[in-house]
């Protein structure tokens, strides 16, 4: 794991110090230096047992190398190069065989027999990414680097990883360095302390995809959450109910997948079901309610309803009706603001101090609001509510009923009223009255809703009258302000109390105007 200071030396002192201060936490050091927590605990040791010194890197090299030239050959080797300074590996190997010597290492070992007592001249080339080395801790220029990597597209990532990298990613942008520097394989491999196949490893990689390959995460290509057969099996067992599996549950638990799968073959933890599950977009969710009408003739009432509104002339009005309450005038619960420290409370229990039932009507045409306050919710209210809209809207031609599948709205008595009507305005005395009932089950689309909702939640919810006439007259106002101000300008007025309305008062198959916390 990469440490984040200049030098792992500053490093390295800086962590001891903070570690072994009172009250640390090793586990937060070592996050914040960017290392794990083996290595954290690996330097505390070295450090109680060797003090500072035990902070300098250490030697990699292995305590005993089997393969490694016995010390008898590598002194016959230097032997002979010292009397003959020109002589390179192959001529060594040939003099030693003409002497009659029975194990002469090949002509590659030699090499490294003289270059590890160093007694081969550093070619320029060498010189130069040798003194690279040195300056990896100061900003590089271009000019440090070798001449075929002049233009190269990667040239800008190579020197942002050689100055600000991590560990193994300068490692690899100096592999690529020293290859394109003309260094022999095993210089390189010595100078960088690395093995031979790493080093191979990053120049292939460089060559083939440049930077972005080269400094690509490494994926271990192994890993279980990637087999097929475990994602198989792991949403196998998810299609089926626990009790397949003599589980007594309803839903699945991560305990319970960890045992199915150690039962069919496929053993798992859970962090490979977790991250399985997840990279295949499952998440777990707890189910809403949501309103769903049930009446098969939904489609034919919903185009009737729509193809009236589509050709609303104008001399005709549209009405949604409905009734809110009956709601208890006492305190009522809500958001508000308030101070820090400060807390509002509700008594569950309270004393009522009476009752209201607004019955409204609301033209959509116009977002004019009709209402009064009822006792009850019958079919007297309905009728009550009939006579008020044909003396309020005595100039239009027709009038639209639209409302749920109450009793009181579909009673025998209300429609033989509504007979009674159209018969005695015929030839022009008042309006005819025609219904556009919702299908049963569809308060979410009656338009009303949305103005009940938009109310409760600006003058209802959060309030605390004393009396019912307080409360009336706040309701008064609110209708009465909401009605002049569509009425001087018909449009959705926003930023006002009854912007609060959850829903546009527009009829749409899509609104949901029955707001479930404040219907």
């Amino acid at each position: 794991m990469p440490w984040k200071s200049n030098t792992l030396l500053e490093a390295r002192s800086e962590f001891v110090q903070l570690a072994l201060a009172p009250n640390s936490n090793i586990q937060s050091l070592c996050r914040r230096f960017n290392i794990s927590r083996q290595t954290g605990y690996r330097t505390l040791d070295r450090y109680r047992i060797a003090g500072a010194r035990g902070l300098e890197s250490q030697s990699h090299r292995p305590h005993h190398t089997p393969h490694r030239c016995p010390a008898s050959t590598e002194s016959a080797v230097l032997t002979v190069r010292s009397g003959h300074p020109t002589w390179g590996g192959r001529k060594i190997a040939a003099h030693l065989r003409s002497m009659g010597c029975t194990s002469v290492p090949a002509a590659s070992t030699i090499t490294a027999i003289l270059a590890r007592h160093n007694q081969l001249k550093g070619s320029p080339a060498q010189s130069k990414f040798l003194s690279l080395l040195g300056q990896l801790h100061t900003p590089l220029s271009r000019e440090d680097l070798p001449t075929s990597l002049q233009g190269h597209p990667d040239l800008a990532v190579l020197l942002e990883k050689l100055e600000k990298g991590r560990p193994i990613e300068r490692l690899r942008a100096l592999a690529v360095v020293a290859s394109r520097s003309g260094l022999r394989t095993s210089v390189a491999c010595r100078s960088l302390k690395q093995c031979r196949s790493s080093y191979a490893r990053s120049i292939r990689l460089f060559e083939d995809g440049g930077a972005e390959r080269l400094f690509a995460r490494r994926i271990n290509p192994h890993r279980k959450f990637d087999s097929e057969q475990v994602k198989q099996a792991v949403f196998n067992i998810l299609h089926q109910p626990p009790g397949n599996f003599g589980i007594n549950r309803t839903t699945w638990k991560m305990a319970d997948l960890v045992r199915a799968m150690n039962e069919t073959g496929q053993p798992a933890c859970e962090e490979v079901i977790r991250a399985i599950v997840k990279r295949a977009g499952y998440r777990w969710r707890k189910a809403r309610i949501v309103l769903t009408s049930n009446d098969p003739e939904f489609s034919h009432k919903l185009h009737r309803i729509r193809s009236i509104l589509a050709d609303l002339k104008t001399d005709e009005a549209f009405f949604s009706i409905d009734e809110f309450g009956p709601f208890a005038v006492k305190a009522q619960p809500g958001r508000m603001l308030i101070g820090p420290g400060e807390q509002h409370y509700v008594p569950q229990w309270q004393q009522s101090r009476g009752s209201i039932i607004v019955t409204a009507a609301i033209e959509l045409s116009s977002n004019q609001v009709t209402y009064f306050y009822s006792l009850k919710k019958n079919t007297d209210e309905m009728i009550r509510m009939l006579d008020a809209l044909v003396a309020e809207y005595r100039g239009r031609t027709k009038l639209y009923l639209s409302w749920d599948a109450a009793s009181w709205h579909v009673s025998k008595r209300l429609f033989e009223r509504i007979d009674a009507h159209n018969a005695s305005s015929i030839g022009g005395n008042g309006p005819q009255i025609e219904t556009a009932p919702l299908p049963a089950r569809a308060q979410f689309l009656n338009v009303i809703e949305s103005i009940f909702s938009g109310m409760a939640r600006a003058i209802i919810h959060n309030s605390n009258y004393g009396s019912v006439d307080e409360a009336r007259a706040a309701i008064d106002r609110y209708f009465c302000e909401r009605n002049a101000q569509f009425k001087s300008t018909p449009r959705r007025a926003g930023g006002k109390l009854w912007g609060k309305e959850r829903e546009p008062a527009e009829f749409s198959p899509s609104n949901n105007c029955k707001d479930p916390r404040f219907g």
